[in-house]
């Protein structure tokens, strides 16, 4: 960037900050961003009455471009645990700032930090799709697998085939279990899609041969909470609940199986219920 142009821009367009203590108080990361705010408003003012591709409009697009770099910083911030070095973060964020500088309209009205965030981590994000390994590769290895894939290319054009692992591991005086590992490191740029069929084998897609979570599980231990009370009564207590909810009796129909009066069903379903709440425990 011409910096030299940038201070020039600058000096033009707003006050220079003053040091703490000089003329006011520190500045303050809230007055920083105000200050922020405002420059990028008065050079948008300007860029929009200047010739494109004119070393005006580019002194003035670069000004524009360091005063909006904080804002690239803190959009990097949230990538700050992908094992990616921040450097080649804030790269790819200031490549998103200044496609969202040029598509910046002032006239609609829309503050710019907020119309340049979605373009920013848009870039970000579609750099880790893109181009970024899914699994994470030692440096060593990965430095080996850029010399193999070029050995690769070479021998594929003065053989007229893909070369072997042998062959490769010759041309590049490596052992054949470095290259293959080298190859395998390379296949970790781009995850295998769960719906892709596989390749040879006739084999459906990876999506169909997962297993599930089977709803009947999250049952399983109330089922033995369940049998662990029941043994706790009586056998007619438990015939009676066996019959009505599992068996899926009515109150009448049980009555009539065991020969006793309707109400009398009723009064031991509800001291069974009693007797098991008692039992258990566990809060609900």
């Amino acid at each position: 960037m011409d910096r030299e142009g940038m201070a020039n821009v600058s000096a033009r367009t707003v006050p220079s900050p003053s040091t703490p203590g000089e003329n006011g108080p520190p500045s303050t990361p809230k007055s920083r961003g105000a200050d922020a705010r405002a420059l990028t408003q008065v050079l948008f003012a300007q860029l929009v009455g200047l010739e494109p591709g004119t070393p005006e409009h580019s002194r003035v697009r670069d000004a524009l471009i360091e005063a909006n770099l904080p804002l690239v910083r803190y959009a990097a911030a949230r990538f700050r645990s992908r094992n990616e070095p921040m450097e080649d973060i804030i790269q790819v964020g200031t490549i998103g700032l200044i496609n969202a500088i040029d598509r910046f309209d002032p006239g609609r009205g829309v503050q710019f930090p907020t119309f340049a965030m979605p373009t920013v981590v848009g870039e970000i994000k579609r750099y880790f799709r893109d181009n970024v390994r899914t699994v994470h590769v030692p440096r060593r290895l990965h430095e080996l697998w850029v010399q193999v894939n070029s050995a690769t290319e070479d021998l594929t054009v003065q053989h007229g085939r893909s070369p072997t692992t042998a062959e490769i591991a010759e041309r590049l005086k490596l052992g054949e279990d470095e290259v293959l590992a080298c190859i395998e490191a390379g296949r970790s740029y781009h995850a295998t899609s769960l719906e892709a069929a596989q390749e040879g084998d006739g084999m459906p897609g990876l999506l169909d041969r997962l297993g599930y979570e089977d709803p009947a599980l999250a049952g399983v231990e109330h089922r033995d909470l369940v049998r662990h009370l029941l043994v706790q009564l009586p056998e007619r207590e438990q015939r009676i609940l066996l019959l009505r909810y599992y068996s899926n009796l009515t109150q009448s129909q049980i009555s009539a199986e065991l020969g006793v009066s309707q109400m009398h069903v009723s009064r031991l379903l509800s001291r069974s219920f009693a007797r098991l709440r008692s039992a258990n425990r566990i809060d609900s």
